[in-house]
């Protein structure tokens, strides 16, 4: 089926009017058509996507992934244990200054 959609319906419901094919082959015929072109328009949509991000230097997030383990095998990163918090002194009491004028 030809990818212009106006020429596919011209197409079809000429046969319509003709008699050699009826109505439900006909929307049958239209919904595949629909079904490959948004298929289709998918994969360009993503094609473009991936070009564009890795234009702009970012990674997948399955990419990231497998880097941080592969890091992680290379040098583990030890996890540190909390201290307890140390607990505060109190504030010296401010003196008075007996400064006269």
């Amino acid at each position: 089926m030809s990818n212009d959609l106006l020429s596919s319906l011209k197409t079809y419901l000429t046969k319509l009017s003709d008699g050699e094919k009826t109505p439900q082959e006909v929307a049958t015929a239209l919904n595949a058509w629909a079904r490959e072109s948004a298929d289709s328009l998918k994969a360009k949509i993503h094609d473009e996507v991936e070009a564009t991000v890795l234009k702009m230097g970012f990674v997948k997030r399955e990419e990231f992934d497998r880097l941080l383990a592969r890091v992680d095998e290379i040098a583990p990163v030890k996890k540190k244990k909390k201290a307890a918090p140390a607990k505060k002194k109190a504030a010296p009491a401010k003196k008075k200054s007996g400064a006269k004028k």
